[in-house]
């Protein structure tokens, strides 16, 4: 059974797979020195426009939180938003790999970015963790984007504080067709100090990619990475997949299906709105990812075809995700039900 639960709920690209396939062929030296994991952290360098240093790990939970330990000491803190994965969903592994969570008022996923400076207030003080991170998700966990502007404005504040600025990018590749953008013009020249950059959301078997950009952060990761258990003895089956999903801009195709089937089901559950007040949509929709209210009841008789996740249970706000191998038809099927329902 398919549904909208998650993005991650999906199975294996048939590009990613077909990459592990061709990397299996023969024997090669392992924990990334390997020609595959090389050629690879070239084809990143070309993508930054930039001499990035890119370090594999499993998941994203590591690469988010390798990323901040190589950028903060134990008595500072990274600020993110309130609805954050930081902060709601890597069940404190931050704080016990790096240093402490501050949340920031957040509007639509995004942090509020005239509320930041309240929080460096107390830079110097002995009694409170020094802020060293910003730590913004693209897209956010609302599925909403950062604009170029946006994302400028909180580097130039960063780098004023002298602060680093960290992407949450588990979906990076669907804010970057969004926006209609680059790597380079996103990333690179907005000043972002390190990425988290997904793979399994987006059609990998498994594996995310630490990508570098300031040389100061790159100075102990290799340390950090292994101290984790996140270095990867086999790390071609990895670099295999990022090399094919780089190839040929694969990334945007994938991002591309996941963005117009969310598109889709955003437009046809607007339509249902017209017809019913017991059914609203909550967000804007922005990547592979659509938000709305539906009644208690609706809900029950929905998941039972189709798979999806209450976001909020006082509301009843649900979130519908798309992913690379979501089909029209599942989604006029999806919408059918619902209609029957009302």
């Amino acid at each position: 059974m398919k549904g909208f639960g998650s993005d991650n709920h999906s199975g294996i690209h048939p590009v990613m797979l077909q990459a592990m396939i061709d990397g299996n062929s023969d024997h090669v030296p392992s924990y990334g020195t390997d020609r595959y994991s090389e050629k690879t952290a070239v084809q990143f360098q070309d993508l930054f426009a930039s001499p990035v240093d890119t370090y594999f790990v499993y998941n994203g939970t590591a690469a988010n939180v390798l990323s901040l330990q190589a950028a903060m000491e134990r008595f500072e803190s990274v600020l993110c938003s309130d609805v954050s994965h930081l902060h709601i969903d890597e069940c404190g592994a931050p704080e016990f790999f790096a240093g402490k969570i501050q949340t920031l008022p957040s509007k639509n996923g995004k942090i509020i970015f005239s509320e930041i400076e309240k929080y460096l207030i107390r830079k110097g003080d002995q009694h409170y963790s020094q802020p060293r991170v910003i730590s913004i998700t693209q897209p956010t966990e609302l599925g909403t984007c950062y604009s170029l502007d946006e994302i400028q404005e909180i580097s130039l504040l960063a780098k004023k504080h002298g602060l680093f600025l960290h992407i949450d990018g588990a979906r990076i590749s669907n804010a970057i067709h969004y926006l209609n953008t680059t790597f380079k013009t996103m990333v690179t020249d907005k000043g972002v100090d390190i990425v988290s950059f997904g793979g399994t959301k987006n059609g990998f078997a498994f594996g995310e990619a630490v990508v570098i950009l300031n040389k100061e952060l790159k100075k102990d990761f290799k340390f950090i990475r292994k101290q984790a258990a996140q270095l990867p003895s086999k790390s071609r089956f990895i670099a295999q997949q990022f090399s094919a999903y780089l190839k040929d801009e694969t990334y945007l195709k994938i991002a591309a299906h996941s963005l117009k089937m969310a598109e889709l089901l955003h437009h046809e559950l607007a339509k249902v709105c017209l017809l019913t007040d017991l059914i609203k949509i909550t967000q804007p929709r922005q990547s592979n990812a659509v938000f709305a209210i539906l009644p208690k009841k609706m809900i029950k008789a929905l998941r039972e075809n189709f798979f999806f996740y209450v976001w909020n249970e006082s509301t009843t706000e649900c979130r519908l995700m798309t992913s690379w191998d979501t089909k029209p038809e599942e989604v006029h099927e999806f919408i059918l039900q619902l209609k029957n329902l009302i």
